[in-house]
């Protein structure tokens, strides 16, 4: 099994190519055009594959795959005050912690 089976990959249409877009998180660099979608999907699967084994060969790290990370659920955003007020406002109107109100904004509720 390659590193490369856990990438985290996407495919989605390009008005301006005319086609299909394979392109893969951990290697922002690559993409795959294709006419098809799965002809996109398997394009840029195996171009990761490749890179993947190019790497290895040349006793370089590929990176992990996002799946594979592991998170602490915790990170920092820097807001300006008036927007930082605003927010806490908003969740005291609406009964919950500020940690709350963002998580339920980032995650799109």
């Amino acid at each position: 099994m390659s590193v490369a089976d856990h990438y985290t990959y996407r495919v989605h249409w390009s008005a301006e190519d005319g086609e299909y877009v394979g392109t893969v998180a951990e290697l922002p660099s690559v993409s795959w055009l294709a006419e098809d979608r799965m002809e996109a999907f398997i394009g840029i699967q195996r171009v990761a594959e490749e890179i993947v084994a190019d790497m290895q060969a040349l006793g370089e790290e590929p990176p992990v795959a996002i799946a594979d990370r592991r998170y602490s659920g915790k990170f920092q955003v820097r807001v300006p005050e008036e927007v930082h007020r605003c927010l806490a406002v908003r969740a005291a109107e609406q009964g919950v912690s500020l940690n709350a109100l963002a998580s339920a904004r980032l995650a799109g509720a």
